[in-house]
């Protein structure tokens, strides 16, 4: 696996027909229509994975916050053919250490990948919900 890759930030430079096709993969958002998918995303921001010079879409999360206490992290996505080389890693560790959001509380809900925010501070909260502490 070629592990040049590029992380991208902006919901103008992600292309949502991209979103969608990984958004389908998941058990949290198959059934989102395009347009309620394209509406999250004008509302938050936007973080994609690119491999090598590929155009193709690999990874990808959102963040909603109030940018000064607090961000939900949510629909992080690897692409199951792109699993397990470090790229959801990768765009977490990317996202938790963006100036805009390092050291807010962090939320996510997740019902299998504990193991991979554990790495970045979340802590469990339910068999679902994890948080972050603040590190301010």
């Amino acid at each position: 696996m070629d592990q040049n890759f590029k992380i991208i930030e902006g919901t103008d430079k992600i292309n949502p027909d991209e979103v969608v096709r990984l958004l389908r993969m998941t058990y949290w958002a198959k059934n989102r229509s395009k347009e309620l998918i394209e509406e999250a995303m004008r509302h938050s921001s936007c973080y994609g994975v690119y491999l090598g010079n590929e155009q193709k879409l690999v990874g990808f999360a959102r963040v909603i916050s109030d940018y000064a206490t607090t961000y939900y992290l949510c629909d992080v996505v690897i692409d199951p053919a792109y699993q397990r080389h470090g790229l959801g890693t990768a765009l977490v560790s990317y996202i938790v250490q963006w100036p805009t959001f390092k050291g807010l509380r962090g939320f996510l809900i997740t019902r299998d990948a504990h193991a991979l925010y554990r790495k970045f501070g979340f802590e469990v909260v339910n068999d679902r919900v994890m948080v972050k502490p603040p590190t301010r």
